[in-house]
């Protein structure tokens, strides 16, 4: 980052009380499974998510939204159409848009449509490590991301034991979040909306992703220390993403 890696848990906590103040508006194309987590895990947050894939609707929600999410978790054809059509809305109004593939490394067909999402040129990118090699052809390692998002022009965020984000010129490696992170359904996809909710409040779409992967981390860890399991971890998480202070991100940040 042009700023010390110790400026991201500043600036996320103000990140975090935008959305509060602000309650930017997030269409989301998501998957059946993720919608309902993905929903209450921005209204947490403090923005205000939509979910139409009506092809009679999808642009005219998109259009007065701050910010779009695509994910690729359900591959039938009216969502792939929809994100057609959202995109095209979000790139005419000039919307930030968060790009998810969804699952890419196990089906060639979705791995091409993504490819094509790509070239659409997304503001943000969050996808896991075997999805990254699916898109690229390349390990998921610093290097490897930061040439991607610098011959791309999109903000990749990696997640995994430690997310990873880069505009292909700055860098942050964030080490916040719990292993019961990955026992529920739709966790990723709820961070990659958060990432678009950050976007849609910071115009810095670095540090708008980083900040939505570290507030989602610490969270995460918060959500942990009170569960027994992946079912109370879920309902922890989104009652420890909605009373997330500035006082809990400086506190617990681990950023490199």
């Amino acid at each position: 980052m042009h700023a010390p890696q110790s400026e991201l848990p500043r600036r996320t906590a103000a990140i975090v009380a935008e959305l509060r103040a602000r309650a930017p508006r997030v269409h989301c194309i998501t998957n059946a499974v993720a919608q309902a987590f993905t929903a209450n895990m921005l209204l947490a947050a403090g923005a205000v998510p939509s979910m139409t894939i009506a092809s009679d609707e999808v642009a005219a929600f998109t259009a007065s939204a701050g910010a779009l999410l695509v994910n690729l978790g359900t591959f039938d054809s009216e969502r792939r159409q929809a994100a057609e059509t959202a995109i095209a809305a979000a790139t005419e109004k000039k919307i930030p848009w968060v790009l998810d593939p969804v699952f890419i490394d196990r089906s060639p067909g979705r791995a091409e449509f993504a490819k094509r999402l790509v070239a659409r040129k997304p503001t943000a990118m969050r996808l896991n490590a075997a999805e990254f090699r699916a898109l690229t052809g390349q390990a998921p390692e610093s290097d490897a991301l930061m040439r991607f998002a610098r011959e791309t022009g999109i903000v990749v965020g990696r997640t995994g034991e430690t997310d990873r984000v880069t505009d292909g010129v700055r860098f942050a490696a964030i080490e916040n979040g719990d292993p019961l992170m990955g026992r529920v359904t739709a966790m990723g996809c709820a961070a990659s909306a958060l990432a678009a909710a950050c976007l849609a409040v910071e115009n810095d779409a670095l540090v708008a992703t980083a900040a939505a992967l570290l507030a989602f981390g610490v969270a995460g860890e918060i959500a942990a220390a009170s569960a027994s399991g992946p079912g109370t971890f879920a309902a922890a998480m989104l009652d420890a993403l909605h009373n997330l202070t500035s006082k809990d991100i400086l506190a617990r940040a681990r950023v490199t």
